[in-house]
């Protein structure tokens, strides 16, 4: 059959059943004896447990803790790392650790129960800020000095020398807070039994994370252990290790008592109890010759872990690695802390790290153009990375980078140059800029090593193709990516390729549906599966094909050291925003947004451009109204009242920009962009509003208040 240009766009395969009503989520799924469940959580940020009072529960209800986890288990989440517990059993370090689990079958008596429950503790202080847990306040709760894991590069000549030798040095300090996911469908997850294995079926992103996790609760195999990912309305990152912390207790539960359980939040429990985005305090030092060049950068970061490491090593690593941005600097010395917090612990969220150290650069251009008095985007011009440019690990962009022409296209489209020049610091009005990148895939070595991604297609006799492999739909439009591609390569409709929800005990283990890999790892897998079928697909009724992932040579990489090319290629983009202020209340009124990408070569237009747009509203959320504050180990914003996202209302119509660059180990050329179109929307606002009130942007969010303050009161 004629196939019209992978690019073209296609209706989504879950359009109908999502937008009739009609697909099932979590919270639909019924079982015969189905009880509930609700946690009982620490109300105190630090402290050790000295007594739990526990109502007397009527018949066929139950309060699951530690002490319910058989002998031959151990209490402990076995995520990147091991140190989360399933269940606090002596000391608890941050508000809404899980005590205990209480199920029963009506969730209205769940509810009083849980009223009743009383906690005593010896509270200790806590440390909530990064300033509190560097500075040991309340003591180390994480080895002696509170730091979960830290890493160095460097790059260039020895940096002492270089500020030694310096004419000038720029320095500024730059934070970004807490983010809240939002997702539309809040974290829920259920376990029963079938015949001798356990069953879990989650809202999640990654079916094979949560088996691993759990299993060593019941002295388990993984295997032991089915998970089945169920429609899943959104994630953004907060959905990779969180699953476990809900799957833990009720694995436990359903073994005591032998009956299916169900686990959901409400709105103001995902908000309170669940993992956020990762604060940050990024310090940048720049030494400069007479005439103004850069000579080096030294970066020091640290994120706020908060009470369990869980994947911020990982975190960690990607905002150290991005934390010069598109920027080619002579020499660099980067060091990373991630610090223990008594808060509940931050974990994976869209762009994964690198949208805080990819704000802090972009600022710091900013701010330093305005020192050099120069035009911030003339300065950026100056050291774009370029194919062969060095990274901050001593690897090389092995790319065209396409900055140039993705810079073109949204000044000319903003006529950015004119309302530069026009519009005075300080006027009401401004036009900001940013530049930012994001390395595609798993960082170093962890596609080849850890991950060993596979994946599967069926064919059956009477014709239909089926994709079997572990990556979920969270709304990002990969289901219907995958069979597109598929279908290409096949060269049949799309309605013959079928891609179900993952079972854990049907389909190969395809890594985690994380770090904007999904299209570009596992879609290249299955069209590699694919271009192995095509040649059977006609003599053959009823026969499957199984790839393995193979890592493309010549992309050296030593994990302990963190030298090499930490990534195969990047995405990049280039935003451009405008805005004008209320010269009385210094609300802010965005008047336009104007962005380009380069995300490879697109499998499906429509589905990119949505990503691309929901992608840069999040991202100017995060920089203008998003404010998330944690005051003495309690979330402030627990309701949709309070805690204000984006609307279609709030900013204008943006104009979008493709540039085609196709990717030589990715499916049809595409590489990974779920992440790189939410890392630099937010740093473009600050550097219009900064331009408009004339004061320096160094800390989001930057709703009016703050605006008006710097205003009033200056920097």
């Amino acid at each position: 059959m004629a196939q019209k240009p992978i690019a073209d766009p296609v209706r989504r395969v879950d359009a109908i059943a999502k937008g009739s009503g009609t697909q099932k989520y979590l919270t639909d799924f019924q079982f015969e004896d189905m009880l509930y469940s609700r946690m009982v959580r620490s109300s105190i940020p630090r402290g050790i447990i000295k007594n739990i009072e526990v109502p007397q529960l009527p018949e066929g209800y139950y309060f699951i803790t530690y002490k319910d986890i058989p002998s031959d288990g151990r209490n402990e989440l076995a995520m990147i790392a091991k140190d989360w517990k399933c269940f606090a059993e002596n000391e608890v370090r941050y508000v809404g650790e899980t005590i205990g689990l209480l199920v029963g079958e009506d969730r209205n008596i769940l509810a009083d129960l849980h009223d009743q429950v009383k906690v005593t503790y010896e509270e200790l202080e806590p440390a909530i800020s990064i300033e509190d847990g560097l500075a040991l306040k309340g003591g180390a709760f994480v080895n002696d000095d509170n730091i979960f894991c830290e890493l160095h590069t460097e790059t260039g000549e020895n940096l002492d020398e270089v500020f030694f030798q310096a004419d000038r040095v720029f320095e500024e300090t730059y934070r970004t807070g807490f983010q809240e996911h939002v997702h539309l469908e809040t974290n829920g997850a259920l376990c029963c039994k079938e015949d001798d294995k356990f069953v879990i079926y989650a809202s999640a992103q990654c079916p094979f994370y949560i088996r691993k996790s759990i299993a060593g609760l019941l002295n388990l195999q993984p295997q032991d252990i089915i998970v089945r990912q169920t429609t899943t309305g959104g994630a953004f990152g907060g959905k990779e290790h969180f699953p476990d912390v809900l799957s833990g207790p009720l694995l436990v539960a359903v073994n005591k008592i032998g009956k299916p359980i169900q686990l959901s939040f409400d709105r103001s429990e995902d908000m309170e109890y669940s993992v956020k985005r990762h604060p940050s305090r990024t310090k940048i030092k720049t030494a400069l010759d007479k005439d103004g060049n850069i000579l080096g950068m030294d970066i020091d970061v640290v994120y706020n872990v908060g009470g369990y490491l869980s994947c911020s090593f990982v975190v960690l690593q990607r905002g150290v690695f991005h934390a010069t941005g598109c920027y080619a600097i002579p020499s660099t010395r980067i060091h990373g802390r991630g610090v223990a917090t008594n808060t509940f612990p931050s974990d994976a969220f869209r762009g994964f790290g690198a949208p805080q150290t990819i704000f802090a650069i972009e600022r710091h251009m900013d701010h330093l153009a305005v020192f050099l008095k120069k035009d911030p985007l003339e300065l950026r011009n100056q050291y774009l990375l370029k194919k062969g440019s060095l990274t901050s690990t001593n690897g090389h962009v092995v790319e065209d980078v396409k900055l140039p022409e993705m810079i073109k296209q949204i000044t000319d489209a903003s006529d950015y140059w004119r309302k530069s020049k026009e519009y005075d610091r300080g006027s009401g009005k401004g036009i900001g800029i940013s530049l930012y990148n994001h390395g595609g895939a798993f960082t170093g070595n962890g596609e080849q090593m850890i991950i060993k991604a596979h994946a599967r297609l069926h064919k059956s006799a009477d014709g239909m193709v089926e994709i079997l492999v572990g990556s979920t739909e969270m709304g990002q439009g990969f289901q219907t990516a995958a069979r597109k591609i598929a279908a290409q390569v096949l060269d049949i409709d799309i309605d013959m390729v079928t891609y179900e929800n993952p079972d854990t005990s049907r389909v190969p283990d395809s890594g985690p549906t994380a770090a904007s890999r999904s299209t570009m790892i596992v879609g290249k897998l299955v069209e590699r599966a694919a271009l192995q079928m095509k040649d059977r697909y006609a003599s053959e009724e009823d026969f499957s094909v199984e790839v393995e992932y193979e890592h493309p040579e010549g992309f050296p990489w030593d994990q302990k050291t963190f030298q090499g090319d930490a990534y195969l290629g990047y995405g990049w983009g280039a935003a451009i925003v405008e805005v004008e202020l209320d010269p009385l209340t210094s609300e802010v009124e965005t008047k336009g947004i104007w962005v380009s990408h380069d995300v490879g070569h697109p499998i499906d237009e429509l589905i990119i451009r949505g990503q691309v747009h929901g992608g840069v509203m999040q991202s100017l959320g995060y920089a203008s109204m998003e404010l998330l504050e944690n005051k003495k180990g309690y979330f402030k914003q627990n309701s949709m009242s309070d805690y204000i996202i984006p609307t279609s209302m709030d900013f204008p119509k943006m104009e979008s920009f493709l540039v085609d660059n196709p990717y030589p180990y990715g499916p049809f050329g595409a590489k990974g962009m779920g992440e790189l179109v939410f890392n630099g929307a937010d740093a473009a606002f600050c550097d219009a509003v900064s331009r408009a009130i004339d004061r320096k942007v160094c800390e989001i969010p930057i709703p009016s208040e703050t605006i008006m303050e710097l205003q009033l009161h200056g920097n």
